[in-house]
């Protein structure tokens, strides 16, 4: 028996393509979800995009017949949009355009149909429930959260092939399914204390040993196993885009930017860092907030700046080769007793190179940003398809990190199996420019690290 899915506005919002997700079934739109759409087609943001280009998909449907009566999809399907609602209702939850979408499916039911509520709101899903209707998640993008690939595994080899490995620092591959730029402890038959840390080099098709995992890196090192793991990825050339999962204070942001900020001012492979993250709720316009775009956005963006103000402090920038320049004006103004700049002027520094730039993830969409070290704070907020609209801004040799902790969402349409992060990290397993470290020890305080732990 074929099913009639009855879509909730928000479906459309997180995935214009969910329309024509249900094979050969029927899919409705209840009227309602046509005017919330034409509420939201002018806003600046991913959801103004996504209802206008819905509204544009809808206007070719019509164009084949009258879609108030169903129209032929391209998998023997059918979309309509129902311009009743046929369904009784309390009516003081008649006049939300949620509760008349509810009674529209209703109404289908009552008239025999099976149907399907699909809504990307839990409330709506409880409702609908309550209603008596059967009612589903859109998981088309999602993926098993508590199956997600760690970027790396432990393997046990005998003492002999360890020693070999640490003179030749490369070996052939131990198990077939080791995936490419997947990372590897090795441990000892004998005694696992000694050990040996490699890649998955795709090129070579072997294990090579890590090349930066005792570096200092702008004043920092790896505190721990994941973090060596994910300094590799940073700084490896050949990966062009890497995740970083992890709770709070395992160091995803700073280890990321003090990699952009290694491999930009001292290396020189990259023209600038490119930093930022979601506005959440995702495309809030930053334009109530006052000063210039830069000031706008400060706001949102205290954990870079307090990540770059450490790692300016622990590197010694005031020292560094060719910042004196832009700095020299404004020490001809300071007293005699003044001991040089503050941290906050050192940061502001940084910024006056024009190596930085911050930029509101509503302002990427149409860029092309070559040369660059993007790097995207707070990722579990984003859908698949804002994260594809991101990643696809990549220009030539630029590389993308992308960072978040899954259990703190706060997208209300998200989870820690359907968010962008997730899906991105499950979708690139096994791509040879593609590099993945899920991070779980705090290493920011040990209240940092219990409050993550027990709350």
């Amino acid at each position: 028996m074929k099913k009639t899915f009855v879509l909730d506005t928000n479906v459309l919002i997180h995935d214009p393509d969910s329309l024509f997700s249900f094979a050969d079934n029927t899919v409705v739109l209840p009227l309602a979800v046509i005017e919330e759409l034409d509420n939201l087609k002018s806003y600046p943001d991913e959801r103004g995009r996504n209802a206008r280009l819905i509204s544009r998909r809808l206007d070719e449907l019509r164009k084949r017949g009258k879609i108030s009566q169903g129209i032929p999809n391209d998998s023997g399907g059918m979309i309509r949009i129902e311009t009743q609602i046929k369904a009784d209702i309390p009516t003081s939850l008649v006049k939300k355009a949620d509760n008349q979408i509810m009674s529209v499916a209703l109404g289908l039911k009552k008239e025999g149909e099976r149907v399907i509520f699909i809504s990307k709101d839990i409330n709506m899903r409880v409702k609908a429930e309550v209603l008596g209707l059967e009612v589903q998640d859109f998981e088309k993008a999602k993926v098993k959260f508590e199956e997600l690939y760690s970027g790396w595994r432990e393997i046990t080899v005998e003492d002999k092939v360890l020693n070999e490995f640490h003179l030749k620092k490369e070996m052939p591959l131990p198990s077939a399914d080791i995936h490419p730029q997947e990372f590897v402890l090795l441990k000892a038959r004998s005694n696992d204390k000694k050990t040996g840390l490699a890649r998955c080099a795709p090129k070579e098709n072997k294990l090579v040993k890590l090349v930066y995992d005792d570096m200092h890196i702008w004043g920092i090192n790896a505190l721990n196993l994941e973090q060596k793991f994910a300094f590799e990825a940073l700084l490896n050339e050949e990966i062009k885009l890497v995740t970083l999962l992890g709770i709070a204070g395992t160091g995803k942001t700073l280890i990321a930017l003090a990699a952009g900020l290694f491999l930009t001012f001292e290396k020189r492979f990259y023209r600038k860092v490119l930093i930022s993250r979601p506005i959440v709720p995702m495309g809030k316009d930053i334009g109530y907030l006052p000063g210039t775009k830069e000031e706008k956005l400060s706001n949102w963006m205290g954990a870079f700046y307090d990540n770059l103000e450490f790692l300016v402090d622990r590197s010694g920038l005031s020292a560094r080769k060719g910042m004196h320049e832009n700095q020299g004006k404004k020490d001809k103004r300071r007293d005699n007793n003044d001991h040089g700049p503050k941290l906050p002027e050192l940061v502001e520094t940084l910024f006056m190179t024009g190596k930085i730039e911050v930029e509101a993830l509503t302002y990427l969409r149409g860029r092309s940003i070559p040369e660059q070290f993007m790097v995207i704070d707070e990722a579990q907020n984003l859908t698949p398809n804002e994260v594809k609209t991101i990643v696809s801004r990549a220009g030539k040799d630029t590389k993308v990190v992308l960072t978040g902790d899954p259990y703190q969402i706060d997208n209300p349409y998200l989870d820690s199996s359907s968010n962008g992060l997730t899906y991105l990290a499950d979708k690139f397993k096994g791509q040879d420019i593609f590099a993945h470290i899920t991070l779980n020890k705090s290493e920011r305080s040990y209240l940092a690290g219990l409050a993550a732990e027990l709350l």
